[in-house]
């Protein structure tokens, strides 16, 4: 399985094989091979054996279905934000976040406009909500591509997108 992962906001390739021995696994992040041995203690709760060191890291459950929500690991006492998706997604972020002139935000799934976070004229820092989707019962904020100031919205809240639909351009 290959997979594109951020923590933290950095954006790591990762490519994971099962090996025979039960709960052995093969990894490779950016590369660089990595062995582990895990347990699921419970749901939730994962024991890793890594270069002989163990490892109790446990998924953040306590996620609301708010727009500011993310997804997070609590390993030790440090919590751990992280985001995984669709590579190619990842690489139109990185692409964007360097791109000169207009950017284009678009739906990356059918669903309802929730919410509008931002007004045309508005400033924007890179990875900022710009707008809300509610698709398949689950609210989804769509982010900045990059810093800049917000020349088009296309769309209210209450609109309904398909997939594709160019929903804001950020300058």
């Amino acid at each position: 399985m290959k997979f594109d992962l951020e923590i933290d906001g950095r954006i790591r390739h990762v490519e994971i094989d099962s090996v025979q021995a039960a709960g052995a696994w093969k990894i490779q992040i950016d590369g660089e091979p990595v062995e582990a041995d895990t347990c699921l203690l419970r749901p939730g709760v994962l024991s890793l054996l890594i270069a002989g060191q163990s490892h109790r890291v446990v998924l953040d459950t306590n996620l609301s279905h708010s727009a500011a929500a993310e997804a997070a690991l609590h390993h030790g006492h440090r919590r751990i934000p992280w985001q995984a998706g669709d590579p190619r997604s990842f690489r139109s972020r990185r692409r964007a976040a360097g791109a000169k002139g207009p950017v284009t935000l678009k739906a990356s799934m059918p669903g309802r406009v929730v919410r509008v976070l931002v007004d045309v004229g508005d400033t924007v820092s890179a990875h900022q909500g710009v707008l809300v989707i509610e698709a398949m019962k689950m609210q989804n904020e769509l982010k900045s591509p990059k810093d800049g100031r917000v020349t088009q919205l296309r769309v209210v809240a209450g609109d309904t997108v398909a997939s594709g639909d160019v929903l804001a351009i950020i300058e």
